[in-house]
């Protein structure tokens, strides 16, 4: 059995510094990198695809709403054109500068607002799938597991992984507790593990509510940016490995 293992990386801006980024490309499979769109420097983004290249982590694209204030978390109603041209301004600027390090983008992973927007509201889903078409085809696209998205890319011909998260609590139908939930995000590793594990043996996790929920993906993201990120990226990958899961990019 294998399971790629992605984080959120290049979200550094300027002096202000987000996560450990050569650390986690240690224990990660894939990287996905900031466009500059929510977060993300020039000289910074480089980096992270450098680091990414000489530790042969897969690369992809992590776009988003114009959102540097709001750190791409803040909901937006935009215009379809805008939409399609943002997602292909970011996929090709971080492909042209993946390019000069070796290495290319394999894949598309939007962020935030615009993850959650799009796992459900077919208008923006559409945008993103065509923005991702126009560029190129062969790309995957990451999306929520059980996501209506799954569906909508897959049948534009997309290649889908479905994703599901590991510091994340889920609600019995399988979708994510909202972060304004009481118990959303867990920060035990060793507990985190173990759900990870079961998860990929199982293709189920404990919900909230106790009862058993089904989740099924083929990526589990470990966010590099929370409290105690690097211990529980590397209690998940420990945990795999020990009962003999292979780590390996899904692109």
């Amino acid at each position: 059995m294998q399971i790629d293992l992605n984080s959120d990386l290049g979200e550094s801006f300027g002096a202000w510094r987000m996560g450990n980024d050569a650390a986690m490309l240690d224990i990660v499979s894939s990287a996905n990198v900031a466009c500059g769109f929510h977060a993300g420097d020039p000289a910074g983004i480089l980096r992270t695809l450098k680091a990414a290249k000489a530790r042969g982590v897969a690369v992809g694209a992590h776009v988003s709403y114009p959102d540097l204030q709001g750190f791409g978390r803040r909901n937006m109603d935009v215009a379809s054109e805008d939409l399609i041209a943002d997602v292909l301004y970011q996929i090709s600027a971080l492909a042209g500068m993946a390019a000069t390090v070796g290495t290319a983008v394999r894949y598309v992973k939007p962020h935030g607002a615009l993850y959650n927007t799009i796992a459900s509201d077919e208008r923006q889903a559409r945008d993103v799938i065509t923005a991702i078409c126009k560029f190129n085809p062969e790309l995957a696209l990451v999306a929520l597991a059980g996501s209506p998205l799954v569906g909508w890319a897959r049948d534009a011909g997309l290649r889908v992984i479905a994703e599901a998260f590991a510091d994340r609590a889920y609600t019995p139908q399988g979708t994510l507790v909202s972060r304004r939930e009481p118990g959303a995000v867990l920060h035990d590793a060793d507990e985190v593990a173990q759900r990870m594990l079961r998860l990929v043996r199982e293709g189920t996790v404990v919900a909230i509510d106790g009862s058993v929920a089904r989740v099924e993906a083929q990526s589990i993201c470990v966010h590099g940016d929370s409290a105690g990120a690097l211990e529980m990226a590397r209690a998940v990958r420990g945990a795999l490995e020990r009962d003999g899961v292979k780590v390996s990019a899904f692109a």
